[in-house]
């Protein structure tokens, strides 16, 4: 493991200090775990100044018993250097909630409805954080950790 930062770690590091919480470079992989109230300011200074035009994906991870208990993992790429960055952001599980990047990539707004859906954390200024793999009346999200695997869930009917 590397105990070098790299660029973005240092472009970061400059312009909102202390807002990355660890880091690892490992194989090419490199990883930043960053304060979840700065992810946009980051997201907009890796988009706009450091080339980072493509958000890749984004999913989240429960790691239940750990406190702080969920991750949301957002994977960029800079199409010009073919570089990847990976960025986490934690989240407690009281209140998982982390700020949306619709502003600045439309495609977040599927991929955080899809973590809303499964996972529960809220993306806070999200224009539509609804469902978007499982119906309205589904109660809970069936990836956590503790989602009951033999909860029985309402059925419901086609909607005219």
């Amino acid at each position: 493991m590397s105990d070098e930062r790299f660029p973005e770690h240092l472009a970061i590091d400059k312009r909102f200090p202390g807002s990355v919480l660890d880091w690892h470079a490992q194989h090419g992989d490199r990883t930043l775990i960053v304060d979840g109230e700065r992810i946009l300011d980051i997201a907009r200074l890796l988009k706009t100044e450091l080339g980072y035009h493509f958000l890749v994906d984004l999913a989240a991870v429960d790691y239940l018993p750990r406190k702080p208990r969920f991750e949301v993992v957002y994977q960029f790429m800079n199409l010009d250097t073919k570089a990847r960055l990976r960025v986490k952001v934690q989240s407690d599980e009281l209140h998982p909630e982390v700020p949306s990047l619709t502003p600045l990539w439309p495609i977040a707004n599927w991929l955080e409805r899809e973590v809303w859906d499964l996972m529960g954390v809220t993306f806070r200024d999200h224009p539509n954080l609804k469902r978007i793999l499982l119906y309205e009346e589904f109660e809970g999200h069936p990836l956590r950790k503790d989602y009951p695997r033999t909860g029985r869930q309402p059925l419901i009917g086609p909607k005219d």
